[in-house]
């Protein structure tokens, strides 16, 4: 709490309330009276956000109890739309002051029972606000895809427009995909935990439709861009630099990224390629590795990551280029868009944007 003069009167302002102005006889509190006023503020503010999460956990299952209502009646009676628009206008008419009973919200109530049970809606996605499990009803169509998106709403405290933005992304297709040597590399757990951190392939949408030829100006683009950037990446990565320098036996080398990961405790260094894999690119990430662990890297820190992110690879090619090597190292594929539905054997005949170039030509 701190108390500062404003036109010559106090003002105290706590917990980014202002209490003003403030009484003259707060000169004369006693020393340890500022952190105890800030402790009572503190356990205000905790008690009104428990509160709302339990406003909203009992109104999720209400509407659970709501829908489950309905649905038994149209299964036993055959009640249908007319009586569902009915309701809407008793149940506005009895509760005027509350919002939420317009038909259209009604028949998600109705869907919200049918597909979960109320043990699954009490433990998990009551803790999800209505909206956000609106967009996991609309968005999906099977119950396991449902469940895995709302367990990392809730997670990662994902707002409803990150959540539309990872499912339209399908990012449940793309965690823990990177080919990798983390099993070998690292201890059981550590590997599990690692391959779940990263991704494959990595979407940069946010880039533009500019096709993008060189490495540096793929960098410039996503430190331009760093709130997008660190959302494709994942919780827990913190940025620490682009074109980081070190000096190795007096030669100057030059990281692409460099990031630290905050629940991995450790550097991962990011080599960008505009090209396909080639064996040799594991070699140059493998050396910065070395180089990082030698140079930055804490005694408290675990080993860095390497990420490698390619414009398309050959996996049993990545595999044997991995083999060997005791740094922990991921590759990916990087992507401009997703390919959005649309078949290996489809995506793979289009024309790249060199090919009509060269057509147009």
């Amino acid at each position: 709490m701190e108390k500062r003069k404003i036109m010559g009167k106090a003002e105290i302002v706590a917990g980014g309330t202002v209490l003003f102005p403030a009484p003259d006889s707060l000169q004369n509190m006693p020393g340890d009276y500022a952190p105890f006023i800030q402790s009572i503020i503190d356990d205000i503010e905790q008690q009104k956000i428990q509160t709302f999460l339990r406003a909203n956990n009992d109104m999720i299952c209400l509407y659970w109890r709501i829908g489950r209502r309905v649905l038994e009646k149209q299964e036993k009676e055959g009640w249908g739309t007319k009586v569902i628009d009915r309701m809407a206008h008793d149940l506005k008419t009895a509760f005027p002051e509350m919002s939420g009973f317009s038909t259209r919200n009604i028949k998600y109530m109705r869907k919200f029972a049918e597909i979960y049970d109320l043990e699954f809606v009490q433990r998990v996605v009551a803790q999800i606000p209505w909206r956000t499990n609106i967009v996991l009803m609309e968005k999906l169509k099977d119950n396991a895809s449902r469940k895995w998106y709302a367990a990392q709403t809730i997670e990662h405290g994902w707002s409803k427009t990150i959540l539309e933005l990872q499912i339209q992304n399908r990012l449940i297709d793309r965690q823990g995909k990177t080919a990798n040597n983390f099993s070998a590399a690292l201890p059981p757990y550590e590997s599990d935990l690692v391959n779940y951190v990263f991704k494959d392939p990595y979407i940069f949408d946010f880039l533009g439709t500019d096709n993008v030829r060189r490495e540096l100006e793929v960098e410039q683009r996503l430190t331009e861009h760093i709130q997008q950037f660190l959302l494709e990446l994942g919780q827990g990565f913190a940025f620490v630099g682009r074109q980081v320098h070190l000096e190795v036996g007096g030669d100057d080398f030059y990281l692409d990224l460099l990031f630290y990961h905050l629940q991995l405790r450790c550097y991962v260094v990011i080599e960008l390629k505009a090209c396909e894999f080639e064996p040799g690119f594991v070699s140059q990430l493998n050396m910065y590795q070395n180089a990082v662990n030698r140079l930055l890297r804490h005694p408290d820190d675990k080993p860095t990551i390497g990420l490698l992110l390619v414009k398309g690879k050959n996996r049993t090619v990545v595999e044997y280029s991995l083999a060997g090597y005791t740094n922990p190292i991921g590759v990916a594929d990087w992507q401009e868009q997703i390919k959005q539905n649309i078949p290996d054997e489809i995506w793979n005949s289009l024309p790249t944007v060199e090919e009509i170039e060269k057509e147009l030509e």
